[in-house]
């Protein structure tokens, strides 16, 4: 990737500053002048780049890496060629993502799509009644309802549609072509291009002639520093709040229905649907493509492994796996005997055939 005209190099950071930043031992104290531009794989590194490595599943790959630096724990220290300096720590994944956000603080958001300052575009739609801080930006096609409230500092993209009486708090990123309405969103929020957040619920009574629309009133709440990926969706309450806990991450494409209340510094990855009224506590990763059930209460610290089906509530600090999703000692016991058994069949199949 020698062009990146989206992402341009840094103009440089020494790495005797890089190490003050990350908190990390420059362990080559001469190498301390040389200056740091960008982030790498580690594979194709060049001079001016910064990688990581966490395992020695990836020794081979420093074979081709000329970085100017390679962050690591003191177990892969030995494994780091010598022309290669090393900046020592306990976290390098955490000191990583630090350091590409000191070089690339513009890849920490969406950006903005014009190059017209800061401000409401004149091709924006503010309504009267609307009440903006200072310091608040409105790109062009933009809608912003009556009665809502913005902080100083948010950006409100292209082509996004803030409801009536939605409020969102400040230095937000809400992208271009996002929805928000019946929301309150906190400080520090970033939602991605396309999420659609505070729309009804799914809830429907059976009557004489089909389906009966329940109405759905209730809210979305927001806490603070969360982010939400592209293509999102989060509805709001039927009768009460959908409530996503301070510091969630929520990739794209998920589906979190009404009523579902998310811990603090929980993780989703993509194509997660969670059913209504599901409650879940702090700290628990979803992998990508697991269905939640609603009505079930899943505890702090809980691991799901990708693609599980989740029936019913799991205990606190449980790793969960499979389809229905149990305890992950008995899912990869069942997965073994499921690949035993199979092998036995094709062993059958073999001596039949032979």
């Amino acid at each position: 990737m020698d062009d990146n005209r989206f992402f341009p190099p840094h103009e440089g950071v020494s790495l005797k500053e890089l190490a003050r930043h990350l908190g990390a031992e420059l362990l080559d104290e001469t190498a301390g002048e040389r200056l740091v531009r960008s982030v790498s794989p580690v594979f194709r590194a060049k001079a001016g780049d910064i990688c990581y490595i966490l395992s020695r599943k990836n020794k081979a790959e420093l074979e081709t890496c000329q970085a100017s630096a390679i962050l690591c724990d003191a177990g892969l220290r030995s494994a780091v060629p010598d022309h290669i300096p090393v900046l020592l720590t306990r976290t390098p994944h955490a000191a990583f993502a630090a350091a590409g956000a000191l070089l690339h603080p513009e890849g920490l958001r969406p950006s903005a799509i014009t190059s017209e300052p800061g401000g409401i575009s004149p091709a924006a739609y503010v309504d009267p009644t609307a009440q903006l801080e200072d310091g608040v930006n409105v790109e062009p096609m933009a809608v912003i309802g009556a009665g809502a409230e913005i902080g100083s500092g948010t950006r409100i993209g292209a082509g996004a549609v803030i409801g009536a009486n939605v409020t969102i708090g400040r230095d937000c990123t809400i992208a271009a072509g996002a929805s928000i309405v019946a929301s309150m969103i906190g400080n520090g929020v970033i939602i991605h291009n396309g999420a659609r957040i505070g729309q009804d619920g799914f809830g429907y009574a059976p009557g004489p002639r089909g389906f009966m629309k329940i109405v759905q009133i209730g809210r979305v709440i927001i806490q603070d520093n969360v982010e939400i990926g592209a293509n999102t969706t989060i509805d709001r309450g039927a009768m009460d709040d959908t409530v996503i806990g301070e510091g969630t991450k929520i990739d794209n494409l998920v589906q979190i229905a009404h009523n579902v209340r998310i811990g603090r510094h929980c993780g989703l990855a993509s194509g997660t649907g969670i059913a209504g009224s599901t409650t879940i506590g702090d700290g628990v990763m979803i992998g990508g493509a697991s269905g939640i059930n609603g009505h079930i209460t899943i505890g702090d610290g809980v691991q799901i492994a990708a693609m599980s089906g989740v029936v019913g509530d799991i205990p606190p600090k449980a790793k969960y796996g499979g389809i229905p999703a149990r305890p992950m000692p008995d899912f990869l016991r069942d997965i073994a005997e499921i690949m035993m058994r199979s092998d036995e069949r094709a062993k059958k199949r073999g001596d039949r055939n032979g």
